[in-house]
């Protein structure tokens, strides 16, 4: 796994043994994890979403604490996954980063509590599965809106986005940041201490 520019983000870039009958790859082996996070990858839930090409889920977030961390892959099809910072008195506040997943590749995407996930299907019938490190608790879950100029991300200019109801009521940044309801960088912190803790590693 190799840390992306966003502090909290990495990315695994897996070996794929490709023969006749398919292929074969890790897509998750936790010696590589702890070596690279630091910690143990807590596991709570684990969800799987089928789109179609253009739809657009996120940017997702939870209340931190406790947050919810996601480990993330793409089981068929593709998509360009997007990190966001939205940890408040971050250095990197406010700056995103893509990359494409998808079933050729088998890249994985870890985001650490605190950051901003979302994701474009690049193709029809597109499964993403992710796993959690905290259950589905909708009064922790909010959202930011995935097309707000002041967050900039660049989605593709050939690919019409398609939004649910909920998503694009979410707030700009800036409201949310003004309503109190982005998480704090030094609760994040926290919150990383705290489960870096259960290794023995600081």
């Amino acid at each position: 796994m190799r840390a992306l520019g966003i502090e909290g983000a990495w990315l695994l870039e897996p070996a794929v043994f490709p023969d006749e009958r398919g292929s074969f790859h890790e897509w998750y082996r936790g010696e590589e994890f702890r070596a690279a996070t630091g910690q143990e990858l807590p596991l709570a839930q684990a969800n799987s979403s089928l789109s179609r090409r253009g739809v657009l889920r996120g940017v997702h977030f939870a209340d931190v604490p406790p947050g919810q961390a996601k480990y993330v892959t793409c089981a068929r099809g593709a998509v360009l996954d997007v990190v966001v910072d939205l940890r408040v008195g971050s250095p990197g506040f406010g700056r995103w980063e893509a990359v494409r997943l998808d079933d050729v590749t088998h890249r994985a995407l870890y985001l650490a509590e605190g950051l901003g996930h979302a994701f474009l299907a690049l193709a029809d019938d597109t499964v993403v599965v992710y796993l959690c490190s905290t259950g589905y608790a909708p009064e922790r879950e909010h959202g930011v809106h995935p097309l707000d100029p002041e967050l900039g991300i660049a989605w593709p200019a050939d690919v019409p986005p398609v939004l649910s109801p909920k998503d694009d009521a979410a707030p700009s940044l800036a409201q949310a940041r003004a309503s109190g309801l982005l998480p704090s960088y030094d609760a994040c912190r926290a919150r990383y201490r705290e489960l870096r803790g259960v290794t023995g590693r600081r």
